[in-house]
């Protein structure tokens, strides 16, 4: 007698919910870009969707309370040129936000906790190298503002925003890239490309370190890092059929498990949950969202189940772990795009009765303090990321503006002779360019300048507004003094009648003739 044993996992019944339209973003207009992109970045504070835009690219940003139907004038972020193809939330500062455009730019963005309250068209960077359309921004997992994105070029570059310079080019791609991701402590680098192959780059000197090809369909492709150090890949099979692979770094020619899904011409993307080890697979075009559980039992990705909705999805976002309902055991949420301009939350949840905190599906995760500087990364530093403890709730960390201090370019250096914008003195040394304590005294006074004419105003505003109280008063006492007046016009006795002028009597002079004594010839 033969039975089958069924493994056993804290995963196997998890399921997932769509939450009520009216707890949905509904009338957006997503992307109708044929790039494949996922169209949407979330963090615990936002959810960020690029739009439709006439006259440039733009896309929204929404807090996470603004349900319901969205003005159809909602204020965008708009300063790009060209069709945005791809964005993504930092993870040590969520309110920072950077963005890839046709244009060629990538921008990096601040916005405010309480959302837009206007259309945002200046940016706090952009970063100008690529000379083609900009396709993929990706966050370093561990170090402060390091960023690499990926163009139509050919080249990926990893830069230190707070500087706004490019720190690496790497250039041993021949075609263009499809995908990128970093390993656990953003030591390594994984790549897909056209040309079929998959490649592990030192992200630091941009040399390859493994090789091999990934899938043999000419579709686009994926990969990512799993946080072990295993690679889970997404692509097609020579017959077009949809396949997933799980590879060891070591042996990238051989993967571990090579499944054919179903032949769908959509592109899957991976999104991954370290914490649990889960995988969540969705399709562009797709109206399903699969799941599978990676162990270390054969066959080492265990299929769980699948989420299935009517309507096709256009693009998707996961909201990473501190940002996760940890009292109704939510251990995933994602925002999924469909045609009609509907953003629908679907919640992933493991069914548990007791409402006590679930420490075995909730270890430490990924905080969002970062754990090394750009400039001890570039140094060869690395460290893994650092963790909280969701027990007590996710509180976010005290954040601080993002604050870009460029390097001065050697050409534009005023002449010795030249007196210095701040110091104004002349002479050799006048001409140097100011110092960043120089410009911390500029705007401090510029600060203290500002206040005084606010000061300045407020009295003024004040002084206005004792006269106005003033002349109310006078005009109330005029009001109530005026019908005593108006009484005693009307009891007032009538004026005198006025005596006719007297008549003038003119007596003729003696010497004066009458017209019968007068002669006939006298006039």
């Amino acid at each position: 007698m033969s039975f089958r044993v069924v493994r056993s996992s804290k995963f196997r019944h998890v399921y997932g919910s769509a939450c009520k339209r009216e707890q949905c973003y509904d009338n957006i207009r997503v992307s109708k870009s044929s790039w494949d992109s996922t169209f949407c970045a979330v963090n615990p504070k936002f959810v960020a969707i690029i739009v439709e835009s006439a006259g440039g690219g733009a896309f929204i940003v929404l807090p996470l309370n603004k349900v319901g139907r969205i003005p159809p004038d909602y204020p965008l972020v708009g300063g790009h040129k060209g069709p945005v193809l791809d964005i993504a939330w930092c993870p040590h500062n969520d309110n920072v936000i950077a963005s890839g455009s046709e244009d060629c730019l990538v921008k990096v963005w601040q916005i405010n906790d309480h959302g837009l309250s206007r259309t945002l068209t200046e940016s706090v960077v952009d970063l100008q190298y690529h000379q083609r359309r900009v396709g993929l921004v990706l966050w370093h997992p561990t170090a402060h503002n390091i960023l690499l994105t990926a163009g139509s070029d050919n080249q990926v570059v990893i830069w230190n925003v707070g500087t706004g310079e490019p720190l690496v080019e790497i250039d041993c791609h021949p075609d263009l890239v499809y995908s990128a991701c970093w390993n656990w402590d953003g030591s390594q680098l994984v790549t897909t490309c056209r040309d079929k192959k998959l490649r592990i780059i030192n992200p630091r000197t941009g040399e390859i370190t493994e090789e091999a090809v990934s899938h043999e369909g000419s579709k686009g492709t994926r990969a990512i890092f799993l946080r072990n150090g295993l690679i889970f890949t997404t692509g097609f099979s020579k017959m077009s059929e949809r396949q997933y692979s799980l590879r060891a770094p070591d042996n990238l020619e051989e993967p571990i498990v090579m499944v054919e899904l179903d032949t769908s011409n959509g592109v899957m993307f991976p999104l991954y949950d370290p914490d649990t080890n889960l995988v969540f697979l969705c399709g562009k075009g797709d109206s399903v969202i699969r799941y599978f559980e990676i162990t270390a039992e054969p066959p080492f990705v265990h299929y769980i189940n699948t989420f299935q909705t009517p309507d096709p999805q256009r693009g998707i976002g996961m909201m990473p772990k501190r940002g996760c309902d940890v009292n109704s055991c939510e251990i995933s949420r994602f925002f999924r795009l469909n045609n009609s301009g509907l953003c629908q939350v679907i919640t992933m949840t493991v069914p548990r009765k007791s409402e006590l905190f679930q420490e075995d599906l909730y270890p430490d995760t990924t905080g969002d303090v970062p754990a090394l500087t750009a400039e001890e990364w570039i140094g060869g530093k690395d460290a893994d990321p650092l963790l909280i403890s969701l027990k007590e709730g996710y509180q976010s960390s005290t954040k601080k503006e993002l604050k870009v201090s460029k390097k001065a370019n050697i050409l534009d250096k005023r002449s010795a002779g030249k007196p210095s914008p701040v110091g104004g003195g002349g002479g050799g040394s006048g001409g140097s360019e100011p110092t960043h304590d120089d410009f911390d005294d500029l705007s401090l006074a510029q600060t203290v300048s500002t206040l005084k004419m606010i000061e300045d105003m407020q009295d003024e505003i004040r002084k206005l507004k004792a006269i106005v109280v003033k002349h109310e008063k006078r005009i109330r006492v005029l009001e109530a003094a005026k019908p005593a007046v108006d009484n005693e016009a009307d009891h007032a006795p009538p004026p005198p009648v006025s005596e006719p002028p007297p008549q003038i009597l003119v007596t003729p002079n003696n010497n004066t003739h009458t017209s019968d004594e007068m002669a006939p010839d006298e006039v």
